[in-house]
């Protein structure tokens, strides 16, 4: 995966664009939207934004405010098995579909998310 490809050509505005898009979905949903905080939408959708800055385009916004992303640790409160795992992708491939269109940027990122949603599974099953 070629991450500054990636945020060059998706930059700021990208990746913006895309935890919206995706936040808007996950209000919707009845499987994972519970599991987020129902009070603090728009700083959830911030944090996903500063991640995808950081993890793509070094940027230190989410380092700054919320520290090393520890993403399991900071999942672990919530029961994600293959059926969450599931619909996050599904969520964040809709809302990739929808904000980019470079074929190969949008494959790359959907495999990087089906490895985070896989990384991220804590529910035996």
């Amino acid at each position: 995966m070629n991450e500054q490809l990636i945020y060059a050509t998706l930059g700021e505005e990208g990746f913006t664009q895309l935890a919206a898009a995706f936040y808007r979905r996950v209000k919707e949903d009845d499987l994972i939207g519970p599991m987020y905080p129902q009070e603090d939408w728009s700083g959830a959708e911030q944090r996903l934004r500063d991640f995808f800055l950081f993890r793509f385009g070094a940027d230190q916004r989410y380092l700054l405010k919320r520290g090393h992303p520890r993403l399991r640790a900071r999942h672990l409160p919530f029961e994600i098995g293959q059926a969450e795992a599931q619909r996050w992708v599904s969520l964040m491939t809709e809302a990739a579909d929808e904000t980019i269109a470079d074929p190969q940027i949008r494959a790359e990122l959907l495999e990087f998310f089906a490895q985070v949603a896989d990384f991220l599974r804590n529910k035996p099953e």
